[in-house]
């Protein structure tokens, strides 16, 4: 894969995960530093397996989530459920293009990773 192609991948990855932490209000020193290193992890995986370059998106969302879940609790919160215990959304498609952030319980599409700004929060 070429480097600019890989870094302006990477950078869209980026830019789009942090666009939906800061519209959770949880973009802080210490979880920026999870997105460079799930970015970097990333980077690595797409140089072994380019055809992969189309997940990148997807998956460092769920890198940050997974990281964030271990550090701080669950994110982002469904702003679709009402009643119940609060959750997450999740990321999907896992492994595909052009992923999304949906409810598991109501199978609903909330928005795209990078859209959540325009979701109102629970």
């Amino acid at each position: 894969m070429e480097p600019n192609r890989l870094e302006q991948v990477l950078h869209t990855a980026r830019a789009l995960v942090m666009a939906d932490l800061a519209a959770g209000d949880v973009a802080e020193a210490q979880i920026v530093s999870m997105v460079e290193d799930a970015v970097t992890h990333r980077r690595w995986w797409v140089e072994q397996w380019p055809d992969g370059v189309e997940f990148v998106v997807g998956l460092v969302a769920q890198d940050v989530q997974d990281a964030l879940l271990e550090k701080y609790g669950r994110w982002p919160l469904c702003p679709v459920c009402d009643a119940g215990d609060p959750h997450a959304l999740d990321v999907e498609p896992e492994l595909g293009p052009h992923p999304h952030w949906v409810c598991a319980r109501t199978a609903v599409a909330v928005a795209p990773v990078g859209g959540l700004s325009g979701i109102p929060r629970p």
